[in-house]
């Protein structure tokens, strides 16, 4: 018999309350219209976990992967959801249990899946290649069949990946179509070593790249610009005896600069410069951009953890009242022989999760789309219960040209997940689009789809796609126009 998930806030609740279905809901309800123009599908990926925890509790970041796509067409919306067919998940199913431990730790798993791969291919999908990515960050990917969704089973793009790991947030030169893409612990569990490829859109390797960085630390995103690579290092450190003695893969280091290693695209790696920051916590990129030698980053930067469940050694957490954040913008001079470098706030509210136009990444750029939370606002704390971690109340457009900033808010209730832009044409002009995120209605445990104008985020939703189920809160997803997912 299936044991129930624990009474606790990674397992509860309208957000984090396991989902655990496969399925499709054909010409879902639409209250608004839904543009002609958007025409592809979105895809995105959900940690939702098919077990219970074998240890009896878990972070919400080791769940299973559980991938949806909407599917838009004349004004229609088709849903589908699937599971990553992952070793761990095909090795579950057939104990009808949980036989994994501590998040990316394998030294805590049952003894008869230690040498399986351990991705739960959970944090982000891709099409590339004619093919859909799941990635986590951990491990190769995962390829499946963009029209199906059926796996097809781990991919190391027929035997040219040479590293171990694999990040989740790749990044698509609009020139070319290339993936962007690179590697931390790259030699394994807690190793300093980073790699850096770029793949074209056949999936020939046309760049690797090895460097060593400071320490072994967490870089969940990174950004790219016309001609360098930069990876943030985060405060959170891995530790392989750590691991060995069953405990977490990452700890947070509060005396540990934020460091960004810098690479030339078309450099061998032997010329790559570490910039110094103070201790905080980086967020994923919106974009960045290089002109004359410097290098501008905008992302999301706390000036603490905001990970609980990644301690430092004596189980401290900060408050999060305790923290400020925003949206920064951080700029590197690489005329300059100095490490040190430049921040300033583009928002004086906390944001994460943003996008920009897919079309402009790495260049010039003005439009960017978050999730935002503003306290002030009013919620139903009564019937909820305290904000979950993740609860962002607000949508966000800013321009970070003009400093201009437009937000939408829903209601009491509510909060969102990631956003994607979808262009209204391909030739539109930057900006000119539509954005689409979920909402969660966190009284009612419903999910809806929003649609919004770009460039009218303000005004609200011009459709709301309903669901008659609730989703988990998700990670990451993308846009992939329809003649890209008929190609794959």
């Amino acid at each position: 018999m299936t044991r129930l998930f624990p009474a606790t806030a990674d397992f509860t609740g309208g957000l984090y309350k396991p989902a655990r279905f496969e399925g499709e809901i054909y010409d879902l309800e639409v209250d608004g219209t839904v543009p002609d123009e958007i025409d592809g599908t979105f895809f995105q990926v959900a940690p939702d976990p098919q077990y219970p925890p074998m240890l009896g509790d878990d972070i919400f970041f080791n769940g299973d992967g559980a991938i949806t796509a909407f599917t838009f067409k004349n004004g229609h919306v088709d849903f589908k959801r699937r599971y990553v067919m992952t070793e761990r998940l095909k090795a579950q199913r057939a104990a009808r249990a949980s036989l994994h431990g501590i998040y990316r730790n394998r030294y805590t798993n049952d003894p008869s899946v230690r040498e399986l791969n351990n991705s739960t291919a959970n944090t982000n999908v891709v099409v590339h290649g004619g093919k859909l990515l799941a990635l986590k960050e951990d491990s190769a990917p995962y390829a499946l069949d963009p029209v199906t969704m059926e796996t097809i089973g781990l991919w190391d793009f027929n035997g040219q990946l040479t590293s171990a790991t694999f990040t989740a947030h790749p990044k698509i030169d609009p020139a070319n179509g290339d993936l962007l893409c690179f590697g931390y612990e790259a030699r394994g569990d807690a190793t300093p070593d980073i790699v850096y490829y770029e793949i074209d859109s056949s999936g020939r390797k046309k760049r690797e790249t090895w460097i060593v960085a400071p320490y072994a630390a967490m870089i969940h995103d990174f950004a790219v610009t016309e001609n360098y690579v930069i990876f943030p290092l985060m405060p959170l450190t891995s530790d392989l005896d750590r691991m060995k003695n069953g405990g977490r893969h990452f700890e947070w280091q509060p005396g540990l600069d934020q460091l960004f290693g810098v690479l030339r695209r078309d450099g061998d790696g032997r010329d790559v410069r570490w910039f110094k920051a103070p201790n905080g916590f980086q967020g994923h990129t919106l974009n960045a951009f290089d002109d004359r030698g410097r290098i501008f980053i905008d992302m999301p930067i706390t000036s603490g953890n905001i990970f609980y469940f990644f301690p430092q050694a004596d189980g401290t957490v900060p408050p999060p009242e305790t923290l400020a954040s925003n949206m920064m913008r951080l700029t590197i001079d690489m005329n300059s022989t100095a490490n040190g470098l430049d921040m300033a706030p583009l928002t004086r509210f906390p944001c994460e999760f943003p996008r920009s136009d897919d079309r402009y990444m790495g260049r010039h750029y003005s439009h960017g789309f978050v999730i935002a939370m503003d306290p002030s606002k009013p919620f139903n704390e009564a019937q909820i219960g305290p904000r979950p971690f993740q609860f962002f109340n607000q949508l966000a457009h800013i321009n970070v040209s003009t400093g201009r900033i437009k937000t939408w808010f829903a209601d009491d209730q509510s909060c969102f997940q990631e956003p994607i832009f979808v262009p209204k044409s391909a030739d539109a002009a930057e900006g000119e689009g539509y954005v689409i995120a979920l909402r969660n209605r966190l009284l009612e445990q419903a999910t809806d789809l929003l649609i919004l104008d770009a460039q009218h985020l303000d005004e609200g939703p011009i459709a709301t796609v309903k669901l008659p189920i609730r989703l988990r809160m998700s990670l990451h997803g993308n846009w992939v126009p329809s003649l890209a997912v008929r190609a794959g």
